[in-house]
């Protein structure tokens, strides 16, 4: 199958999925009813709940997909290692650990958009230090390690909140936000992410030439006149607005950028550049498919999006691994 073909299809599944997550909800109203109160609008309930709850719900799925499944492509060829996630260099551990303060403190009740603004802080103050633990002429094993010393030191840090809650109403949110959910989120969420997540997307889109050249090592990518200090900058930087803005609206939601570079790496003939567009489309697809799951199984349970992910991610990772292991 050739790249355009490829990307062709995928936007036409993203395209599909969308329609189908506005018209999927519990409002006792037909697809074309729904979309006619979307598009023309007359006031009613059912506008109102298309336009402010099931539009901003869908247009975050794939901006969440988008940043995951790129963040997961970018940080697989930076590293040059399948086996790497954006939540690698513990941006996602530090931004659910703002808002998790945020919840414990009551900061998150002082007013509406508290809460994604602390998990963004959480994430900033994590990539400064990232980069000054890793530093700008930091290799690829001082930025794991400065990460997995994020991630652990950033679910401690959660843990022990949790552990020391006086409040088990705070504890009890607390827990529920950390498995990552798209209900009740509105567009204000959309335009506090929106700019975040864009620069990140600019970011790791520039990267696509020197990751390709990182493919032979970086002896002969520097040869070849990639700059990989720029190029480590760019990927940490934009992975870190990305996924930090993604964690900030939506919780945590892991597996995706995993699992998607993987799915679509052999159909891209495996160069990076090419992976980058595929898996921000092929991200965007699967977080949409979820989110649409999580309201037609179990719909009067609110099933956490995180919860679904990780069921179905670990079995199809688990899979992948599996047929590795069979090749090697």
């Amino acid at each position: 199958m050739s790249f355009a073909r490829l990307l062709t299809l995928l936007a036409v599944l993203v395209a599909l999925l969308f329609l189908v997550s506005l018209v999927t909800g519990v409002a006792a109203a037909g697809p074309g009813e729904s979309l006619r109160a979307l598009v023309f609008g007359d006031g009613g309930p059912l506008t109102l709940v298309m336009r402010e709850i099931r539009l901003p719900r869908a247009l975050l799925a794939v901006m969440v997909g988008v940043s995951l499944g790129l963040s997961g492509a970018a940080m697989q060829g930076l590293l040059r290692n399948p086996l790497a996630e954006p939540g690698l260099i513990g941006v996602s551990a530090s931004a659910a650990l703002g808002a998790v303060l945020a919840l414990q403190t009551g900061f998150a009740a002082a007013f509406t958009l508290a809460l994604p603004f602390s998990a963004l802080a959480g994430a900033l103050a994590g990539v400064l230090l990232i980069l000054l633990l890793a530093g700008r002429s930091g290799g690829a094993l001082a930025l794991i390690l400065a990460g997995v010393a994020l991630s652990a030191l950033a679910a401690a840090m959660t843990s022990l909140v949790l552990n020391l809650s006086p409040n088990p109403f705070a504890a009890n949110e607390i827990v529920f936000w950390m498995m990552g959910s798209l209900a009740d989120r509105s567009f204000a969420h959309v335009w506090i992410a929106l700019p975040i997540m864009a620069a990140g997307w600019l970011a790791l889109a520039r990267t696509g030439r020197g990751l390709e050249a990182l493919t032979l090592g970086e002896d002969a990518a520097a040869a070849m006149g990639t700059d990989l200090r720029r190029l480590r900058l760019l990927v940490v930087t934009g992975v870190a607005a990305s996924v930090g803005a993604a964690t900030a609206v939506a919780g945590a939601v892991g597996f995706v950028g995993l699992v998607v570079p993987h799915l679509l790496r052999g159909a891209v003939g495996g160069r990076p550049s090419r992976l980058l567009p595929a898996a921000a489309l092929g991200g965007a697809a699967l977080v949409l498919a979820a989110d649409i799951g999580v309201r037609v199984i179990l719909p009067g349970r609110d099933l956490k999006l995180g919860v679904l992910m990780a069921l179905v991610g670990a079995p199809v990772f688990l899979h992948l691994i599996w047929r590795m292991r069979g090749q090697t």
